[in-house]
C-alpha cells in the first residue's frame, strides 16, 4: 500500500489583485512542514499545480526538509478553480477588482464580509443552476480533479508492476506528494467519502494553509487516512494557522 499525500499551499494574498502569491507568513508555513517532514524522510516524488502558489510552497518545503533536487511533475489538474470568475459570476462589481476591494475596506471586518460573499458566491457555483455562466463549471471542475488524482495512480502503479509469466508482481512506489489547493483536497475527500456538495463546502472552508490530507492506495484500493494535519503549524504557535 502506497500514501499520496495533498499539502494546501501556503498563505497567498485572498482579496487581493494578485492572489497567486505567497505571502511572507505563507513561505514559512511551508518551510515549517519541510522542517517537520525530515522524520519521515524525502519523498519519491513531487507532484505539483501549476500555479504560481503550488510552486512556491514546494520550493520552501523543501528548503525545509533540506534537499537539494525535487523530482517534480507539473499537473494542471490539480489547479484550483477560478475564484475570480466565481465571485464575478455572482456579483459583477468584482469585474472591477480594486473599487470593489476598497468599498470592502469600509466595513469595521472587511475579511468576514469578503468570506461571507465567496461563500455566497461558491454555492451559487455549485448549485447546478448556471453551470454554462461559467469559465470552468462545477460538475467540470470535480471531473478534473478526480481525473488529476486516478492518472498519478495509475502512473505510480504501472511503473511499479513486473509481469512474470501469468502473475504480477508488485512494487510499491514510495510516498507521493501532491502540492495543491484546498478546493482541489476537498473535491477529491467527496469523491472517495460520497460526500454530498455541503459537506465537500465545508471541508473546504476548513481546510488550513500547508495542511495535509494522507491518501492509501493500492491496486484495488483507495481510502483517506487523515485529512487537513496541520501539526507543524500548531507546534509553531496558534498565529501561522491561517485558511487563506
Amino acid at each position: 500500500m502506497a500514501a499520496i499525500y495533498l499539502i494546501r499551499h501556503g498563505q497567498a494574498s485572498f482579496g487581493s489583485t494578485d492572489y497567486d502569491q505567497l505571502s511572507d507568513k505563507g513561505c514559512q508555513q511551508a518551510a515549517l512542514l519541510g522542517k517537520y517532514w525530515r522524520a519521515k524522510g524525502a519523498p519519491s516524488k513531487f507532484y505539483c499545480g501549476d500555479l504560481l502558489r503550488h510552486g512556491q510552497t514546494l520550493s520552501h518545503f523543501a528548503a525545509g526538509l533540506d534537499i537539494n533536487t525535487t523530482p517534480m511533475v507539473i499537473h494542471s489538474g490539480f489547479n484550483e478553480f477560478d475564484h475570480v470568475d466565481i465571485l464575478q459570476k455572482f456579483n459583477g462589481e468584482w469585474h472591477h477588482f480594486a473599487e470593489k476591494n476598497a468599498k470592502l475596506q469600509q466595513f469595521d471586518e472587511p475579511n468576514k464580509v469578503l468570506h461571507k460573499e465567496f461563500y455566497q458566491a461558491l454555492n451559487r457555483w455549485m448549485n447546478g443552476q448556471h453551470d454554462l455562466e461559467y469559465k470552468e463549471s462545477w460538475p467540470q471542475f470535480k471531473s478534473r480533479c478526480i481525473r488529476a488524482l486516478q492518472n498519478i495512480i495509475e502512473q505510480e502503479l504501472a511503473k511499479k508492476r513486473v509481469l512474470t509469466g501469468l502473475t504480477t508482481e508488485q512494487k510499491q512506489p514510495k510516498d507521493i506528494l501532491v502540492f495543491t489547493s484546498g478546493g482541489t483536497i476537498s473535491t477529491i475527500i467527496q469523491h472517495i467519502l460520497q460526500l454530498n456538495d455541503q459537506q465537500t463546502l465545508a471541508i473546504n472552508q476548513q481546510t488550513r494553509n500547508t495542511s495535509v490530507t494522507k491518501l492509501l492506495f493500492s491496486e484495488n484500493m483507495l481510502s483517506v487516512d487523515y485529512l487537513n494535519n496541520y501539526s507543524h503549524l500548531e507546534i509553531a504557535g496558534d498565529e501561522w494557522i491561517t485558511f487563506r
